[in-house]
């Protein structure tokens, strides 16, 4: 069994009445049952600082890096937690992201985290025929994500979830991900919500994907 990674980016990991939070209880009473002598390791996104794409952050930090200009004191702590998120990304085979829907697209917060991790010659790397992902050693990401809407009846929304399309193309096309999984609590703002009948829907899709998402 490989060990397993949650990041929750979700801005109250806390929130008991947040689906997402709910879709991660039920991910992690799926996993204890299954695997009862193990435990995951969890990263509350919104419990740490993540360092950002910014001038006087990764940005600048990156600039003075090519250049071979040393880094102040300030921009070595920034490092240092940017390097230490990546160090334990890649010591996870297995990655559950767990995150609402935020104006169709993944939280802030975790846009900041996947900037930490999408690097130049660690996860992946140019060639001269383009990207090639370095993350082919028996990878696996599964996404849990709720939603106000609903996103696969193939209408006008369909196309409009943007987090799930760019979540998969950075792992599976970008960092070469064996594979990528999506279990979805959708439709929580459309009355009359029913969140028993949500929920077990998303314990269905769990069970449906999770031998799949454990097996070598």
């Amino acid at each position: 069994m490989s060990n397993t990674l949650i990041i929750n980016a979700h801005p109250n990991p806390t929130d008991k009445a947040s689906y997402a939070n709910q879709m991660q209880t039920l991910f992690e009473a799926k996993f204890k049952t299954r695997f009862p002598n193990e435990s995951v390791d969890v990263l509350n996104l919104s419990d740490h600082i993540i360092p950002r794409l910014e001038a006087d952050g990764l940005l600048g930090i990156w600039h003075k890096q090519e250049a071979n200009v040393p880094l102040n004191d300030d921009e070595m702590t920034i490092i240092k937690q940017s390097d230490a998120l990546l160090t334990q990304f890649m010591s996870h085979h297995r990655i559950v992201i767990v995150s609402p829907l935020h104006n169709f697209n993944i939280t802030s917060r975790l846009k900041d985290y996947i900037d930490n991790i999408l690097i130049a010659n660690k996860t992946f790397r140019y060639t001269e025929t383009g990207s090639e992902g370095l993350m082919t050693d028996d990878y696996k990401v599964l996404y849990l994500q709720s939603s106000g809407g609903i996103y696969t009846e193939n209408d006008r929304y369909t196309p409009l979830e943007f987090s799930h399309y760019f979540l998969k193309e950075m792992f599976v096309n970008i960092m070469s991900f064996d594979n990528y999984y999506i279990v979805r609590a959708q439709g929580t703002d459309i009355p009359p919500v029913d969140s028993q009948k949500i929920m077990r829907q998303v314990e269905d899709d769990l069970s449906t994907i999770f031998d799949d998402f454990y097996a070598n």
